[in-house]
């Protein structure tokens, strides 16, 4: 690794280490953090490599925030995640672009599972979704009533620390 390369990634760890910290202790991304990671990785694109780079790092933003898009608008991420995902997006650029993304969806399954297990995450949601979907004798309705609130940070993954691990691998391999 050269030294920027070696600069990018600890720049960049320590900015996703101090969101996946504040993740886990209050369920929250500020915009100030996530935005700026964004605009910082733009700025640094621009001023390093001019538009070309500037549009390489925009629309692997843009793709690593769809990614989560449709899971925000099912009420299964929050915004700040997807903002976080845009910004990693905005550092790896569109070359390591799937890297982060297949990385990120390792770590997030492999962090709920080990949630699930160690009695950190309640399962409800999840035998409720699998009973809709194999089980047609269940009763939907009466399953969708008996579910916890989704509010409550017990029943959520703070999805900041797979999306660091997928940009760790994705700078790094």
């Amino acid at each position: 690794m050269t030294n920027g390369e070696l600069v990018i990634l600890a720049g960049a760890m320590g900015w996703a280490a101090r969101l996946s910290w504040q993740d886990c202790r209050t369920r929250l991304l500020p915009n100030a953090w996530t935005l700026g990671g964004a605009a910082v990785a733009l700025v640094f694109r621009i001023g390093y490599g001019g538009w070309p780079l500037f549009l390489d790092g925009f629309a692997a933003a843009a793709v690593a925030g769809g990614f989560l898009l449709l899971p925000f608008l099912m009420r299964g991420a929050g915004g700040g995640d997807v903002k976080m995902l845009f910004a990693a997006g905005a550092v790896v650029g569109w070359a390591r672009l799937f890297t982060l993304l297949w990385a990120t969806s390792l770590a997030g399954v492999a962090m709920a599972v080990g949630m699930l297990l160690l009695g950190r995450l309640e399962g409800a949601r999840l035998r409720h979704a699998l009973r809709c979907a194999f089980d047609w004798r269940y009763d939907r309705q009466a399953g969708a009533a008996a579910l916890p609130p989704k509010d409550a940070a017990r029943y959520r993954v703070p999805f900041s620390l797979p999306i660091a691990v997928g940009l760790l691998v994705a700078l790094v391999w």
